[in-house]
């Protein structure tokens, strides 16, 4: 049996943080400026609404409220009453904002009031539905509806909605003739009984358009009818502080010219309800600082306004003084250090070279270095020592391990779901390409074109993950695009800008890719698989019951009878430089590797609705990961040359708080393999890999991993090893960062106190411990030795108060409990937040 460790040498080696303060930064408000700055009203329904923002220098700021004077240049042609305009005929005019001697205007358009108009099925009755909530999930938007009465959720079927309103039932919920006794009215305005309550008031705009619809013939939706092309949130991005309110303002751009103020049926949320929070009507509330954003919602259209709220330390001259005050080394810092700016945040200081050490080996390489490299760095005096560090772990073989084992993540390596020889062949693959540096767009070519023998071709073996059309859009989607789209196959996005055509459109794309071979059927089978492509078949959209052409999101179709393998063209699109969505993603997960925290969290969720904590950053680093043509390794070389990066994990007065802007490094818990590899080189004894668990208690023995192989090097997650698993690897049954978890448990903390992992290696006869103690029973000194065990554990010397209280702690050479004590301060160290976190 173990023995559990004295909690007591954990509170000698507890470490004291110092907090500084960070700096104030001010800004007088310089102007006004008027939103929208042109508007076109073009029907004899439109209306806009106006706001005036103050202005700090080139930015947006508070919303002016209370004592404006509005005017227009020509009432005959607009009106304007508290900010909200009227058209009255054809023409232009210049309606002016007069706010504290101070003025904005904004050019308006009136056009085609003598034309005829009709109130839209599309455009103007379904939009208030979903305001509404009427079709939404928990109504009648369900999959099964409500009380007999079902619509397509969030309107994205207006053809379907119209036939389930006008003719289902005989037609019994309008009435032509009587357009307030229609079933589609007395209900949500609670006429009579609604078990959804009160959702339309009879005496509301709302409810007196629907009711001009059906007055003038319920019309049905036509193909020829305006679509949204996108929309348009007023201001897009303003600096706020904390206790304001800020309305905003949407408008739709329709496929036909047109424009429209679509406020009133907008939908609306917020990215962080810590920074701001918004009501239905589309008011936030600013309720702290940091930086969020408001999602505006119309039409399957999404848009972002983002409010930046700075934080309030005033900080002091010291504070400053010891803050990091470097010049930007590249990129990274210009963009950190202007957010940081806007912010009020002081960034913490320049970390030691010890700090910069473990941190790099880990982020890079995914191990602690050794006592003699943590030597070697240390008693370096060049001043480029740290980019000379960096060049060689970019260049190591543990780099090759280690990245072939993250992308392995994205790719779903598992043994539950392939056979040992295509697993095998899929992590070779990988292996081989990142060790000859192969761009990540050329890789991921290889991939999505993949033809062959699964066990010859490794890449073959994405698709035997993936075997139907669905499941191939789904998984490229996230792994390559960091897109979910999982939810428009059944219906529009609900999220996202997606829909359910687009869906099938991009999973027609792999209609015609087929395999043949398994192998055999037992697991004990070679498991070939072999993927070819055919020349025809079309994957039909279930809603429709016809194809859609096979396209890419956002992409140009491609004909249906175009005989040519349709994944080239995919690739094609997939990899450009001008798919917003590949190298942004790419570029946010190497991101997240080195800080922690992408500018996207989560790092594989790269929704509109969820923006870059820095957009700015994240477009520059994108913008270089495509200059460089796709060289992953530039883009890790100028983050850990960054001054960002290099910063000190330890707060100053003022960042404590903040977690997305990059003040400073972020402590983070090693993932569960790196870890375990450390716990490995710290002890010196090998962990044995000679098994694979499958669901339920369906064991294997593998003989692939020889003796010394790290938990880093496993071809797949399917490998049985309990500390792996306690401590939150990724089982990758699904692609998902979200399947990697980091978050602490009692069964961690158990397993570190009492569990075999450590213990047992400590206490092994081949172990460190044991090398430790034969060197001092031939003369090594209780100073080294202290030092030894620092250097291996936190790739540091002790401080000398440390030291001297560990002196104290050891027992005489030869005493029965001398091993014990020192497993004991191994134990302890390797107990610690310093050991367990990267930081």
């Amino acid at each position: 049996m173990t023995t559990p460790r004295p909690f007591f040498v954990l509170a000698l080696l507890a470490a004291t943080y110092t907090l500084v303060s960070t700096a104030a930064r001010g800004a007088e408000d310089a102007g006004i400026e008027l939103l929208p700055k042109n508007v076109l009203l073009d029907s004899p329904f439109a209306e806009q609404l106006l706001i005036v923002q103050s202005t700090r220098g080139d930015e947006l700021g508070t919303q002016v409220r209370g004592d404006l004077k509005w005017s227009s240049s020509d009432e005959n042609v607009v009106t304007v009453e508290e900010g909200r305009l009227s058209p009255i005929a054809d023409g232009e005019a210049t309606v002016t904002a007069e706010w504290n001697g101070q003025k904005a205007v904004t050019s308006v358009k009136v056009k085609g009031l003598k034309e005829f108009h009709v109130r839209s099925f599309r455009n103007d009755v379904l939009p208030i539905f979903a305001k509404r909530d009427c079709n939404s999930g928990g109504c009648h938007g369900a999959l099964a509806g409500k009380g007999g009465f079902r619509l397509s959720l969030r309107g994205y079927d207006p053809e379907s909605d119209f036939f389930n309103i006008v003719k289902q039932d005989q037609g019994r919920r309008i009435e032509l003739a009587a357009p307030e006794r229609s079933l589609l009215l007395t209900k949500p305005s609670t006429a009579i009984p609604h078990k959804g309550g009160l959702k339309l008031p009879s005496d509301s705009n709302d409810f007196q358009i629907v009711a001009d619809w059906i007055a003038r013939g319920a019309a049905p939706p036509e193909p020829s009818d305006a679509v949204v092309d996108h929309i348009e949130v007023y201001p897009s991005a303003s600096l706020q502080s904390v206790g304001s309110k800020q309305d905003f303002v949407v408008r739709a751009f329709y496929s036909d010219g047109s424009e429209r103020d679509v406020t009133r049926w907008t939908k609306w949320s917020s990215t962080n309800d810590a920074v701001s929070q918004v009501s239905e009507e589309g008011q936030a509330s600013i309720i702290g600082p940091g930086e969020g954003a408001i999602v505006a919602w119309y039409a399957s259209k999404l848009a972002i306004a983002r409010t930046t709220v700075p934080y309030t330390h005033e900080a002091s001259q010291e504070e400053i003084a010891n803050a990091d005050q470097r010049a930007p080394r590249n990129f990274i810092d210009e963009q950190v250090d202007s957010q940081l700016k806007r912010l009020n945040l002081i960034a913490s200081p320049n970390c030691t070279d010890a700090e910069f050490l473990r941190r790099a080996y880990l982020d890079t390489v995914g191990r602690i270095p050794t006592v003699d490299e943590t030597r070697g760095f240390l008693a370096d005096t060049s001043k480029d020592k740290r980019d000379k560090l960096i060049e060689r772990l970019l260049e190591s073989s543990e780099f090759v391990d280690y990245w072939t084992y993250k992308w392995s993540d994205v790719l779903m390596l598992n043994g539950t779901l392939l056979r040992p020889a295509p697993i095998k062949a899929y992590y070779e693959w990988i292996h081989g390409h990142v060790e000859k540096n192969t761009p990540w767009d050329v890789m991921v070519r290889e991939i999505v074109t993949a033809t062959g023998e699964s066990t010859e071709n490794g890449a073959t073996n994405f698709f035997a993950l993936n075997q139907t059309p669905e499941e191939m859009t789904e998984n490229a989607s996230q792994s390559f695009m960091g897109l979910s789209i999982g939810c428009a196959k059944c219906h529009n996005h609900p999220l996202e800008k997606w829909t359910n055509d687009q869906y099938y459109a991009m999973a027609n794309i792999f209609s015609r890719v087929k395999a043949k071979g398994w192998g055999g059927e037992s697991r004990n089978g070679d498991g070939a698989r072999t993927l070819y492509v055919v020349t025809s078949g079309e994957l039909v959209q279930p809603r429709t019951g016809k194809p859609q052409p096979p396209t890419p999101l956002d992409g140009e179709a491609i004909a249906f009878d175009n005989p040519d393998d349709r994944r080239v063209k995919f690739a094609n699109w997939l990899t450009s430089s001008g798919n917003p969505y590949f190298a942004k993603a790419i570029t946010n997960r190497v991101w997240a590797n080195f800080f922690g925290v992408g500018l996207v969290e989560e790092v594989d969720d790269l929704r509109v609705s969820n923006p870059a904590s820095n957009g700015e950053l994240l477009e520059a680093a994108t913008k270089h990961v495509v200059d460089n043509k796709f060289d992953l390794k530039t883009l890790m070389r100028a983050i850990l040359q960054s001054n960002a990066y290099q910063r000190t994990s330890k707060s100053v007065a003022g960042n404590e708080a903040e977690s997305r802007f990059y003040s400073r490094y972020y402590p983070r818990r090693l993932m569960a393999e790196v870890l375990h590899d450390a716990v490995v080189q710290v002890t010196d004894v090998p962990t044995k890999f000679d098994t694979v668990a499958f669901p339920g208690n369906d064991k294997q023995k593998t003989e692939f991993y020889p003796e010394g192989t790290k938990a880093i090097q496993l071809y797949d997650s399917a490998v049985e090893n309990y500390f792996l698993d306690a401590f939150g690897r990724n089982p990758r049954n699904i692609v998902c960062e979200c399947e990697r978890s980091a978050e602490p448990t009692m069964v961690q903390v158990l397993h570190i106190s009492n569990g075999n992992t450590i213990n047992e290696k400590l206490e092994s006869a081949s172990s460190r411990v044991e090398t430790l103690l034969q060197l001092r029973h031939n003369g090594l000194s209780d100073e080294a030795l202290v030092d030894e065990i620092y250097l291996t554990c936190f790739s540091r010397f002790p401080t000398a108060e440390k030291r001297e209280e560990l002196l104290k702690f050891l027992t005489p050479v030869g005493s029965a409990d001398e091993r014990a004590t020192i497993e004991d301060i191994f134990w302890g160290l390797m107990s610690t937040r310093e050991f367990l976190f990267n930081h």
